[in-house]
């Protein structure tokens, strides 16, 4: 589970001082979740270390910070960026720590990884052993659809990896006659995607599931906006960039000719 986003632009492919001042270019973007410390005493350190590990490898480092309990590092290395996602106790890590993160995850030198692995064996009261409620609550393996599955291929495909969210199906309502069903949502809290079960059916062609899901994951780039008092929850920016779905067309097309037995569903 990610606790907050932030990308690092290194100023010149050098080592930083011990403890750097991060530039303000760094764009920055905070999720609500925080839990080892302040909210802005944690998102200095985590804006702190992106700068210092992008300044040592000469590239932009993406970084998530997680709460997670199980995978203390990952990442992906890009031709113009590393996507690195950091369990937060290396926040505070010290500095021979952070090099070796550095040559682990943005130079493949896998002799590194026992330095991260000492650190992390002493760090184990840091990591969270019991899964909250909400991780319980949310599957998304359906009878007809993997949405995890989706949601990978569509943050690929047109995301570049770059949308830190959980997705799962809604419980089904009670059956009773609507004029207007609700296909998903997401929770700007919670960083949660949420899909009607009513699509979970093969009935259901998979580019429509795979727009909804398009769709809840724009909401995390293009957050509502107040305009005269009232809540603008698709701003014109969000519906340019929903355009670009390869299928938007035929999408909207078949929830107009079907919407009828969504409904029922």
């Amino acid at each position: 589970m990610s606790m907050f986003t932030l990308v690092g632009s290194p100023a010149a492919p050098v080592r930083p001082a011990p403890v750097p001042q991060p530039p303000v270019r760094n764009r920055v973007e905070e999720a609500p979740r925080v839990i080892a410390s302040s909210r802005d005493e944690l998102f200095s350190r985590a804006e702190t270390l992106a700068w210092r590990l992008s300044a040592d490898l000469g590239m932009p480092v993406r970084l998530a910070v997680t709460d997670n309990r199980s995978t203390m590092v990952s990442f992906r290395r890009g031709a113009n960026v590393l996507q690195l996602r950091l369990h937060h106790m290396f926040l505070d890590a010290p500095e021979p720590v952070v090099r070796a993160v550095a040559d682990y995850a943005g130079r493949g030198h896998r002799g590194a990884g026992g330095v991260l692995d000492d650190y992390i064996r002493g760090q184990q009261p840091r990591i969270r052993q019991f899964r909250r409620e909400s991780d319980a609550e949310l599957n998304p393996r359906g009878n007809c659809f993997d949405l995890q599955r989706l949601f990978d291929t569509v943050n690929r495909l047109y995301f570049q990896d770059g949308i830190q969210a959980r997705i799962g199906w809604g419980r089904m309502p009670p059956r009773r006659r609507r004029k207007s069903i609700r296909l998903g949502v997401y929770d700007h809290q919670t960083r949660e995607i949420r899909i009607h079960p009513a699509l979970d059916r093969p009935e259901v062609p998979a580019f429509f599931v795979e727009f909804i899901v398009f769709h809840e994951m724009l909401h995390q780039l293009f957050p509502s906006t107040g305009r005269g008092g009232r809540r603008v929850h698709h701003p014109r920016a969000f519906r340019e960039r929903e355009k670009a779905f390869p299928h938007y067309g035929l999408a909207l097309r078949w929830e107009r000719e079907n919407l009828g037995v969504l409904l029922r569903g």
